[in-house]
């Protein structure tokens, strides 16, 4: 419910209420035409039983008059449902885009086991969901509407016709609600995440591609993406057996409907109490009211497949407004964060998310202006942990961090992020409108030693898959270059230079030592230390040194 909401209650709410009641007033008329069909089907077969020629032309002209106004009214009614699920579809997918990406949560997400494949959620599930929903409300509008016209029809043919197809509709339904509803659902569930699942892992081998040859784990690959497919295969075996049995008792209790009008009305027809043409007038207003009585019976399997898209989406929503609750409501064990224009830690003590392990107990320093800190210490220990603190990633613990605002703050991870765009736009990413020229971008390609890549042809309007063409190295270079063109209060460097040889990364640190920007290292290397004035070496059980 809080999905349908959040656009019929949304800026764009006028313009969406005036199609969809444009939408209801063409589904009237849809109706009324169909209604107008039946009686004139009726019309021509009792014209033909009758051998009344002039009776027969009229009714075939007044049908064709019909067609001819109502067919185009009809076809807008398709362009106008699409036309709002995918103006719904833009809006609650920016919706979800906004506060997926907003305070990290993508971030804190991937450690939410209980939530698998947030993309699929927001690309098909939205998608789905959209679609599915507006059709199904339209179906329920057009089932009353044809149960309204058609059961005048059929009271006045034959009142216990009418009778037996409520008895019969009713017990369709509770047959087919409690025999395969909750298992389908249920199904329809587990296999768009096992999809999703199957999904990720082709990607992920894609991204990982060049990693996996140099290892030759085609072979644990192979095994990987096979039982992953596996899941798919059994689940969707288990589903198509279901809706086997599903589509016997529906097509069992549709088919049947083709013969009961006509059995039940022919001892009236047979003794001339009626015409012919009831017969079929019978008919159409027998299958319409069965139809509207019957919408479970008839759709239960898209009905199935858009309870499992709103159960995930709901699940997504309820997450992400947990992940802001919780963000709002910070409990006596976490970090207290003040915003100043200088790193300081007093008293801290961070634990890992799940505070099972210990990273630091009680540090303190205060990194002034000018001064740089290098951390280090033996893989696993942790540091990459205090960046993370540092970031707001992790707040397990307790003592108090002051630092600059985020935006003040550029981080260079070890394996920098390549975004999807142009040579520029890796140059000025994160801030894509950040007002700089040509030169300027050209003369900081040329200190961090990428000016080759120019040099070989590549323009800063050449779009590629960076993250494929650069070697580490290069990636590692423009991340630098980056922080140059930025120039944030703060750097914070994660083995920011770990790909580099030394003479690179000296060229590096003394480009940086040249702005006015403080920064904070995490690295291996003892070659490091002449570019810090102070230590922090993290040791075990939470212990440091500092100098």
């Amino acid at each position: 419910m809080a999905n349908w909401k959040i656009y019929w209650f949304s800026s764009e709410k006028q313009q969406a209420i005036a199609l969809f009641i444009l939408l209801l007033f063409i589904s009237f008329f849809s109706t009324g035409l169909l209604v107008a069909v039946s009686v004139f089907l009726g019309e021509l077969e009792s014209s033909l039983a009758a051998l009344d020629q002039n009776r027969f032309f009229q009714a075939i002209g007044i049908f064709v008059v019909i067609l001819l106004i109502g067919i185009p009214i009809v076809s807008l009614k398709v362009y106008l449902q699409g036309k709002i699920s995918l103006f719904w579809r833009r809006y609650l997918t920016n919706h979800f885009i906004d506060r997926y990406l907003s305070a990290r949560n993508f971030y804190y997400l991937t450690a939410n086991t209980e939530i698998d494949n947030p993309d699929q959620r927001i690309s098909e599930d939205i998608q789905n969901f959209t679609q599915e929903s507006l059709y199904f409300l339209i179906v329920f509008w057009d089932a009353i509407l044809q149960l309204i016209a058609f059961s005048g029809i059929l009271w006045r043919i034959y009142p216990p016709l009418m009778v037996f197809l409520i008895i019969y509709a009713i017990a369709g339904t509770i047959l087919t609600t409690t025999v395969f509803g909750k298992v389908l659902v249920n199904i329809n569930q587990e296999q768009l995440k096992r999809e999703a699942d199957f999904r990720y892992g082709l990607i992920r081998m894609r991204d990982n591609s060049e990693a996996i040859a140099f290892y030759q784990g085609e072979t644990a690959e192979s095994q990987e993406l096979w039982q992953r497919f596996l899941r798919v295969f059994s689940n969707y075996f288990r589903l198509i057996r279901w809706q086997l049995g599903l589509d016997v008792f529906q097509n069992s209790y549709r088919y049947i409907t083709f013969l009961l009008p006509t059995f039940i009305l022919a001892p009236r027809i047979l003794t001339g109490e009626l015409e012919i043409g009831v017969s079929a007038q019978a008919g159409v207003s027998f299958q319409s009211i069965l139809i509207s009585l019957g919408l479970i019976v008839s759709q239960f399997e898209q009905i199935s497949a858009l309870a499992a898209a709103v159960t995930r989406l709901d699940e997504l929503q309820d997450t992400i407004l947990d992940l802001k609750n919780q963000g709002n409501n910070q409990s006596v064990n976490t970090l207290n964060r003040v915003e100043e224009s200088y790193i300081s830690f007093d008293n801290v003590t961070l634990q890992t998310p799940d505070s099972q392990r210990l990273i630091v107990e009680n540090l303190s320093f205060t990194l002034n202006q000018g001064e740089s800190l290098l951390i280090i210490g033996k893989s696993g220990v942790g540091k990459t942990s205090l960046l993370r603190a540092i970031a707001g990633l992790w707040y397990s613990g307790s003592g108090k961090i002051t630092c600059p605002h985020t935006s003040r703050l550029l981080f260079l991870p070890q394996r920098p992020y390549m975004t999807l765009g142009s040579l520029q736009q890796q140059l000025l990413y994160p801030n894509l409108n950040h007002e700089v020229t040509e030169s300027q971008l050209l003369e900081i390609l040329q200190k961090v030693n990428l000016l080759s890549l120019i040099e070989k042809g590549i323009t800063l309007d050449t779009i590629e898959d960076w993250g494929r063409i650069l070697s580490v190295g290069e990636q590692q270079r423009l991340a630098f270059a980056r922080l140059i063109l930025h120039a944030p209060e703060y750097a914070i460097l994660d083995e920011a230079t770990s790909a580099l040889d030394e003479a690179n990364q000296s060229k590096m640190y003394s480009l940086l030592q040249q702005t006015n920007i403080n920064y904070i290292s995490v690295g291996h290397r003892s070659s490091l230390r002449e570019f810090h004035q102070r230590i922090l070496e993290l040791q075990s059980m939470g212990s440091f040194l500092l100098n």
